[in-house]
């Protein structure tokens, strides 16, 4: 493998990535918040430069990813990924269904799905509106959504999705209306589900636990690095919609509730819902 993949690329075995226990200094244990969010303002600053120029592509897009989890890593963060080689062998592009817990899976995802599959995500139109993260959002085009109006943004997820889909550009969707580290599967919309079955591609779960990025009580996106939780990605196998795509839907509530229960999750009580 050339030098410069290995260096930009998490390396993968059978599927998986899993963090080697770093050292930490003294400072990093009892200010881990503090020393990552300087890291990933550095981040955030060096993209949003290149992306004002026009300069930001899906390398740099990785790259910056790679950056944050490394941040993260060295802070005490431990990661575990699994499930990567049942996309990765997919030929063409498919629609990635998780659920959303953090900040985390927004700056995390680009750098464990784009080098092996061209990706985009299903955003609220306010994150291409902040300040300077905006400029990295817009040059990823990304879908756009309100969130006030279900309809107008079904209608903006099936176009947009189907012309991304076209282009061979996967797209992960959170069909939570937020995040939220309890998982609430009477909230999981199937607008996923929807855009797979238009465009005939593949749905792929992913649950994730990522809560030891915390979500702020007064800025949502800066919250508590908590580095005594693992943070858990898991990929499942890629599922093709048939009718309605009901049995698709309940299979992908089922598998991120059956994890994240198993790695010590907070779900809420309640049946799998039936949704077309």
């Amino acid at each position: 493998m050339d030098k410069l993949i290995e260096m930009t690329r998490l390396a993968f075995v059978d599927g998986t990535y899993q963090s080697i226990p770093v050292d930490r200094s003294h400072l990093s244990r009892i200010f881990p918040g503090t020393l990552f969010y300087a890291r990933f303002a550095r981040i955030v600053w060096r993209g949003a430069r290149k992306a004002r120029r026009g300069d930001y592509g899906d390398e740099d897009w990785s790259n910056s990813s790679l950056e944050v989890l490394r941040a993260l890593e060295t802070v005490g963060v431990q990661f575990k990924i699994t499930g990567t080689d049942r996309f990765s062998r997919l030929d063409g592009p498919c629609v990635f269904i998780g659920n959303h817990m953090s900040s985390l899976d927004a700056f995390v995802l680009p750098t464990i799905i784009q080098p092996l599959k061209r990706v985009t995500f299903i955003v609220k139109r306010s994150l291409v509106e902040y300040p300077i993260f905006g400029h990295i959002m817009r040059s990823r085009d990304p879908i756009l959504v309100g969130r006030s109006n279900p309809r107008e943004d079904l209608r903006s997820v099936l176009e947009g999705g189907m012309e991304r889909l076209r282009l061979g550009i996967s797209i992960v969707v959170f069909p939570q209306t937020t995040r939220s580290v309890t998982f609430e599967p009477a909230a999981f919309n199937s607008i996923g589900i929807k855009l797979a079955k238009r465009a005939q591609v593949p749905v792929v779960p992913l649950a994730l636990k990522t809560d030891a990025w915390g979500n702020g009580k007064y800025l949502k996106d800066f919250g508590k690095i908590d580095p005594a939780k693992a943070v858990h990605f898991v990929f499942g196998q890629p599922l093709h919609v048939q009718g309605s795509g009901t049995t698709e839907h309940q299979q992908v509530v089922e598998f991120i509730r059956e994890h994240l229960m198993s790695l010590g999750g907070k779900v809420a009580q309640g049946p799998v819902p039936a949704k077309d």
